[in-house]
């Protein structure tokens, strides 16, 4: 499973709605941090296909949603269940710390 495009569209479906976990990678173009943990959010929606639904969220795009969820500082890493965000990260966090974090969830 790939990652999913996340607007204001189709954010309502794609996340709270979703049957599996969710995780949002909200992120912007400029920002390197975010460009450094993508191939990490990339292998984590492939391990977890199936398991984990993988978004990513375009924050100068979708501003509404950014300060919706409070988002401050980029990358931020959000877990939804049951259409409401559980836990977040913030920063370009290590493969190995994000998957230990995504494991909780599954």
């Amino acid at each position: 499973m790939s990652e999913v495009v996340l607007t204001k569209d189709n954010f309502e479906t794609e996340v709270i709605s979703s049957d599996l976990p969710v995780l949002v990678d909200f992120w912007a173009v400029w920002c390197g941090p975010c460009r450094m943990v993508a191939p990490s959010v990339e292998k984590l929606a492939e391990k977890y296909a199936g398991k984990l639904k993988v978004g990513k969220l375009n924050v100068d795009e979708e501003l509404e949603l950014a300060h919706q969820y409070q988002i401050s500082s980029i990358p931020t890493l959000g877990i939804f269940k049951g259409g409401k965000i559980v836990s977040h990260k913030i920063g370009a966090l290590p493969l190995a710390a994000l998957d230990a974090w995504v494991s909780e969830f599954i």
